[in-house]
């Protein structure tokens, strides 16, 4: 099992960056896709991206692709998500979120970090 701690949300002005963090506390980091996803108010929660365990593989949601950077550092078991060109449609509540590498749906979830955009 894994236990994840998200931080780096923030109030930022719209064409600022941030960078969320996630650290996970468990075994074998490396056997687990992580993910960030997002929850705007009023909606429902959506992917934004993921990476494989060791990385190789990377996915994104269409709206931050050239904006977003997804990474993660294995000797650290920690996840990274690096958001650049904010815009205000970017607010939402980001989660983090692991899954075993051979399940199909993310199994556990961190509890949240919000991220303000202002315009």
């Amino acid at each position: 099992q894994l236990q994840l701690v998200e931080s780096g949300g923030g109030l930022v002005q719209a064409g600022g960056s941030l960078r969320l963090s996630c650290a996970a506390s468990g075994r074998s980091f490396t056997h687990y896709y992580m993910g960030w996803f997002r929850q705007a108010p009023g909606k429902e929660r959506e992917f934004v991206a993921d990476t494989s365990g060791g990385g190789g593989t990377i996915n994104y949601l269409d709206s931050v692709k050239g904006r977003f950077t997804i990474s993660r550092d294995n000797a650290k078991n920690t996840v990274y998500l690096q958001m650049n060109s904010l815009k205000p449609e970017d607010t939402a509540v980001y989660y983090c979120a692991a899954r075993a590498i051979l399940r199909s749906a993310y199994e556990y979830w961190g509890q949240g970090t919000q991220v303000t955009v202002s315009s």
